[in-house]
């Protein structure tokens, strides 16, 4: 399966008639994989700024989590596995797996935890396939 059907087919999927406004999966170098049509370039100081805060947990609830210029204040998550970000009546899910980061961007009506099963979902998988 191509990285871009895991994103087509598994991250773009319809939630209860709710979807994703924009999803990816990236390196963890920065590195697309493979994106949504619509998903914002991340810029290097932004894959810097997701990877210390995966590496130290809270460094990003300062500043902010910024995706493609646009910041996300960051909301409870869990260390060293997923950042999660709020904006308006929106957000993003980002599930830390063995080699990559899986993105998912919201909007409503879609929920927090519709983004959070979605997200995690395809990152645990990934994870018990070794990537």
């Amino acid at each position: 399966m191509s990285w871009q059907t895991y994103v087509d087919d598994h991250l773009m999927c319809d939630v209860e008639g709710n979807r994703l406004t924009a999803a990816a999966i990236l390196g963890q170098d920065g590195s697309v994989w493979a994106q949504s049509a619509n998903f914002p370039q991340l810029k290097p100081e932004e894959i810097k700024g997701i990877n210390n805060d995966f590496a130290e947990p809270g460094t990003l609830a300062p500043t902010g989590l910024f995706i493609g210029g646009t910041k996300y204040m960051v909301i409870q998550g869990e260390p060293n596995a997923v950042i999660r970000g709020k904006k308006g009546a929106g957000g993003v899910t980002i599930k830390k797996t063995t080699q990559a980061f899986v993105f998912g961007i919201y909007e409503e009506p879609m929920t927090p935890g519709q983004c959070n099963m979605v997200v995690e979902r395809l990152g645990d998988y990934l994870i018990e396939s070794g990537l």
